[in-house]
């Protein structure tokens, strides 16, 4: 249990101790006066039950000031997103407005804004080596912001993005096998997508092999294309170089996993992806307030000992 204001305790506790001595010495002096005066002795414990329960009535008050919290388990449905970036300098070509990477940003952050709280998300971005920019979390801020952050650089490898999302999904560092050996089991992780956001221009020779990868184990990928097949030109590290947009290993990779591929300005196709994930069931801990259940025993326990002063005694005072 933890507690909002835990400071309230220790006036609470004083109070509650004053109180539990102010009725022992009473009942102590009340048992004194009588035997002195030669009249019998009532039982102390029940003549006082009412006042007890008040003193506890109390107890459960002061909790609750303090803003008590249990910690419970909780069902939880939720599916995984990893949003992977292209940041190659290819993706700086103007064949897009205001370019490949700054369109691409764009439909990543709306995509992100518009999918449940039950999908954690999280950001790789992607050139000829990925990075994971911000990790899985059901904060969505955390992905939105990492997309803002990302620029133009380096190369491009579609096999290292894939093996990048994939290290995020299973959190373990996901590689391919040497030759002659067998490929890694990830696992089973059906209520995992990748959303590949890119021109698919690709440099590396293992794209393959990643995309089998992925579908090994169940991760389906979505690609999404920027740029245009006719193409333009970009300056690369002082170089002039001719870029286009490569639907079809855009279109492999989404079939090979499963996904599907979304040509650039298909909003509504990137609507979809998010019911089209399997979600899964898992348990996590939530804080639950409990001041009002403190709140609701002190009621009843002040309510229980007025009426025991009452049956006793006939009076509540």
């Amino acid at each position: 249990m933890t507690f909002a204001a835990p400071m309230w305790l220790i006036p609470g506790g004083v109070v509650i101790a004053g109180l539990i001595a102010a009725l022992v010495i009473f009942a102590r002096r009340r048992r004194q006066a009588l035997a002195q005066a030669g009249l019998p002795l009532a039982s102390g414990r029940a003549r006082f039950a009412g006042l007890w329960l008040v003193i506890a009535a109390v107890a459960a008050f002061a909790v609750a000031v303090a803003g008590p919290a249990g910690s419970v388990p909780v069902p939880h449905a939720s599916g995984t997103i990893i949003v992977a970036i292209d940041v190659s300098g290819s993706m700086g070509a103007d064949d897009a407005e205001p370019s490949r990477l700054e369109a691409a940003k764009q439909a990543a952050s709306a995509f992100v804004a518009t999918q449940p709280s039950s999908v954690d998300i999280g950001v790789v971005s992607f050139q000829s080596d990925a990075l994971q920019t911000s990790i899985v979390s059901g904060d969505h801020t955390l992905a939105a912001a990492a997309i803002a952050r990302v620029t133009c650089s380096g190369g491009t490898s579609l096999a290292n993005a894939i093996l990048g999302s994939l290290t995020a999904i299973t959190g373990r560092d996901v590689t391919l096998p040497e030759e002659g050996e067998e490929a890694p089991d990830l696992g089973y992780w059906g209520s995992a997508s990748i959303v590949l956001f890119s021109d698919g221009e690709d440099f590396g020779e293992e794209l393959q092999a990643a995309s089998e990868l992925a579908q090994a184990a169940g991760v389906h990928i979505y690609t999404v294309g920027f740029g245009t097949v006719q193409g333009a030109t970009v300056n690369v590290d002082g170089y002039t170089l001719r870029t286009a947009l490569d639907e079809e290993t855009l279109r492999a990779i989404a079939e090979i996993t499963g996904g599907a591929y979304h040509p650039p300005g298909d909003e509504t196709g990137l609507e979809q992806v998010a019911r089209q994930i399997s979600t899964r069931f898992t348990v996590k801990n939530q804080e639950l307030p409990l001041g009002w259940v403190c709140c609701g025993l002190g009621a009843l326990l002040l309510l229980a000992g007025a009426a025991t002063t009452l049956w006793r005694t006939g009076r509540l005072l």
